[in-house]
């Protein structure tokens, strides 16, 4: 069925179909209309679950986690500083192995204070052990909300996911979407079950503490079933294309990089636009692409290594900013996974949409004339440029 949603609803409707058994809500802007969404589903009876309206972000994530460990299908969501209050609790959550998937509408930090749309919340936290993925459309956001339980809840992965949509520009924009039927739905997922839960016939401990003799066992299985998450994703989505009809690329989507001289990295709603001017650029004789990344964790070092090893010049263009660092977590992430496969490309990064600024197509065009330039060896590799900046500080070693 075709529907005309937000980000918002097209993930609530999402969840829906995925039938939660327990929702943890605390709103924050721009997430609320997510749990409000679900919270009108479960009082019309279209979606039959518990639903805990909890006193704060902190508590949304630690109800999500005890109903895990129940053996319920979880859900929550949540947005910047909310983000961050639950830090504390996103490592129980990814330690303690729970599939909880929560829906992440990306928002700037404060100090200043502003609501609208980066991604700094998120990649802040790429550390604390979950999958995170980021949504490039309504559509993507809606299916991802479907196929995350897929894979948190296979048992070589047994990890939460962070799914992340950008703060208004896909949460309170409306597209058309395709809404599965239930039926469909059902097939793809099936209702959940796990060994990972209280079971009074057959007791286990959950929560427990580990010394030095074996803490270190539990970050290797950890950090080995981040890894097989690659495999799991692509088997999740071609059994979502099987039932559901649509298709997606794994961990990476590459758009006319095969043959490019120039690739511009990024990820979540800005892919669009550098996609449009990676055509006009096609078209005017520039060999222009563009590299998505879809999930950020399990990090996609093959896919990446193998897109860029051929081009004359790489951007990664990002939301978000690693003060005092060598540039954003996304650039640190696509050099270091590339070095590590031997490949090492003049590189640019493009710090841009902060704070929910617009990225425009000029500035998408200014990006890819920089790795020309780059490219023809009259550029500095390695710069931070700030998008919008005009001044001598616009572009950093």
């Amino acid at each position: 069925m075709r529907k005309f949603l937000s980000g918002n609803e097209a993930f609530a409707e999402g969840v829906r179909l995925a039938r939660p058994q327990v929702i943890s809500a605390y709103p924050i802007t721009p997430q609320t209309t997510v749990v409000e969404a679900l919270a009108t589903m479960v009082e019309e009876d279209s979606l039959a679950c518990e639903y805990l309206h909890v006193e704060s972000e902190h508590t949304a994530l630690a109800a999500a986690m005890g109903a895990s460990a129940t053996g319920a299908r979880t859900f929550t969501a949540t947005s910047s500083q909310g983000l961050l209050y639950m830090a504390e609790c996103l490592t129980y959550a990814s330690g303690g192995r729970f599939p909880i998937v929560m829906m992440n509408a990306n928002r700037a930090l404060a100090l200043p204070w502003n609501i609208y749309g980066d991604q700094r919340d998120s990649l802040s936290l790429l550390d604390h052990g979950w999958i995170q993925v980021y949504a490039e459309n309504n559509q993507e956001a809606l299916d991802l909300a479907l196929m995350a339980y897929a894979v948190a809840e296979d048992e070589r992965v047994s990890l939460p996911v962070m799914v992340n949509v950008d703060g208004f520009a896909l949460t309170h924009t409306y597209e058309s979407v395709e809404v599965p039927e239930a039926q469909a739905a059902d097939a793809f997922l099936p209702p959940y079950r796990t060994a990972n839960r209280f079971d009074f016939g057959h007791p286990v401990s959950i929560g427990y503490s580990a010394g030095p003799e074996f803490n270190r066992y539990y970050q290797y299985w950890h950090h080995r079933d981040m890894l097989a998450a690659e495999t799991v994703v692509e088997e999740v989505e071609a059994r979502f294309a099987a039932t559901c009809g649509r298709r997606y690329p794994g961990l990476v989507d590459a758009y006319r990089c095969g043959d490019a001289d120039l690739v511009l990295v990024t990820l979540g709603s800005a892919a669009g636009i550098a996609r449009d001017v990676a055509d006009e650029l096609r078209a005017a004789g520039t060999r222009a692409g563009v590299l998505r990344i879809r999930y950020l964790r399990p990090v996609p070092g093959r896919q990446l290594a193998e897109a860029l090893a051929g081009v004359a010049a790489v951007g990664v263009l990002e939301k978000d900013i690693s003060f005092g660092g060598d540039g954003g977590a996304v650039f640190s992430t696509v050099l270091a996974a590339c070095a590590r496969r031997g490949v090492a490309r003049p590189a640019l990064n493009f710090i841009g949409g902060l704070g929910g600024a617009d990225i425009s197509r000029d500035q998408v065009r200014a990006c890819f004339a920089d790795l020309e330039r780059l490219a023809a060896g009259q550029g500095e590799a390695g710069r931070v440029v700030f998008l919008g900046i005009d001044d001598e500080e616009g572009g950093l070693r």
